[in-house]
């Protein structure tokens, strides 16, 4: 799947890139910043402001796939994301197997 871009409407945000080979780069985004994610590249964003953060991803296909990097990490045997990470026992201890949905309020 290929992300064209992200959209910020509203909020400050840190998006973070993760390329091949432990290569990452982070950058901080405010509404009406428009960032771009390669095609195959994971990221992940985070809301870094005190208000409600608004955001669109564009993506150049009709099929979404959304993939928590919590839960991807839970799901690795825990020798290697600690070997790979140098993540404690009890940080790996709290991955989740199961990705939570976010819902907004008043969709329920």
């Amino acid at each position: 799947m290929e992300l064209f871009h992200v959209r910020l409407y509203e909020g400050n945000a840190r998006i973070t890139v993760f390329a091949a080979q432990a290569n990452a780069r982070t950058f901080d985004y405010q509404a009406g910043d428009i960032g771009y994610v390669p095609p195959s590249f994971g990221h992940y964003v985070e809301n870094i402001g005190n208000t409600t953060l608004k955001f669109l991803e564009i993506f150049k296909s009709d099929k979404y796939e959304d993939i928590s990097l919590n839960q991807w990490l839970a799901l690795t045997p825990p020798e290697m994301v600690k070997a790979h990470l140098q993540l404690s026992d009890d940080t790996i201890g709290k991955l989740q197997k199961v990705k939570p949905v976010v819902v907004g309020p008043g969709l329920l």
